[in-house]
């Protein structure tokens, strides 16, 4: 197996190392039938990035994203650190005026989001000479037509390890938000301390339901996944009996704690439904003792609750 130190390493360049060896197994799995595998990602990621260069990005360039959850939304991120960039995620829920105070402070080379808002984003102040793209919850856009006529061959740009790999707007409890500068350093070492404290390998299969426009389900489960070598099954969103029947399938599972209370409303949630089940982890607020106990009495198993920030990930 590759040595995946963090060490004067790009994120990108370590997912391209395990990418390597397990090329032909799963990556992303979709409920609707897509299925990509690590050669799948090399290469759908390669056509972003020269999608992206061909606009004009530049390494060290912000590129802010506000669009639905997709698998092309996911291989952006990842073709956004390929081609050097520092990747932007915002809220869906973000009302235009949000989003132009955080364009103009962040002020992003690139700006990609929902066809249905490229008109009111792109008048924004914010916007400046950004080149605006569109991507939509199906996966289709204008990105998705630049990348498809691109080349599937882009060699990975490289960064230094205080380099910037993404820029995550704080919740601004104490005032306005703030951007969290994370390096590849930081990710990194970040998603390699969770394979090691969880015991992922290649053999896990994380059911994925989180948003991944903040840390929690773009870096924590993502990255987590991708310096394993395992694989996700990868849905737009939250819903208790999809997650059901998704059970059988996989063998982690990550979520808020609202994910576990809805879970313990369906009658299927059973000790026998769990039998392939590794871990359940909980995180992004307090999970009730009451939750607790009595996930632990239907399944046998312990959530594990973890704690973690925008700005430091994981503690």
């Amino acid at each position: 197996m590759t040595d995946l130190s963090v060490e004067n390493a790009s994120l990108f360049s370590l997912f391209e190392a395990r990418a390597t060896e397990r090329a032909e197994a799963p990556f992303l799995i979709t409920p609707y039938g897509a299925a990509h595998s690590y050669a799948d990602m090399m290469a759908r990621t390669a056509r972003i990035a020269n999608a992206l260069t061909a606009v004009g990005l530049r390494p060290g360039d912000r590129v802010a994203v506000q669009v639905e959850k997709s698998d092309q939304a996911l291989f952006l991120y990842l073709a956004t650190l390929r081609a050097g960039g520092v990747f932007l995620p915002l809220n869906t829920g973000y009302t235009a005026a949000e989003v132009d105070y955080f364009l103009s402070d962040a002020e992003p080379a690139a700006v990609v989001c929902d066809p249905a808002r490229a008109a009111a984003i792109g008048a924004l102040d914010g916007v400046g000479g950004a080149v605006v793209l569109t991507l939509d919850a199906a996966g289709q856009g204008g990105l998705t037509e630049a990348a498809d006529v691109a080349s599937a061959e882009f060699r990975t740009i490289p960064r230094a390890a205080e380099d910037l790999a993404s820029l995550c707007y704080t919740s601004g409890t104490t005032g306005r938000s703030k951007g969290a500068m994370l390096t590849h350093r930081a990710l990194s070492s970040n998603a390699q301390t969770l394979v090691q404290a969880w015991g992922v390998t290649e053999r896990d299969v994380l059911l994925h339901m989180l948003p991944i426009y903040h840390v929690h389900g773009l870096f924590v489960a993502t990255n987590t996944m991708l310096l394993a070598g395992g694989a996700m099954l990868f849905h737009p969103r939250y819903d208790a009996a999809e997650a059901i029947g998704a059970i059988p399938q996989v063998t982690m599972m990550m979520g808020v704690p609202t994910y576990y209370t809805r879970l313990l409303g369906e009658k299927a949630l059973t000790s026998e439904l769990c039998a392939k089940m590794r871990l359940y982890i909980s995180g992004s607020a307090p999970l009730l003792e009451e939750t607790h106990r009595q996930f632990e009495a239907r399944t046998g198993h312990r959530i594990l609750e973890r704690y973690g920030m925008t700005e430091t990930g994981m503690n």
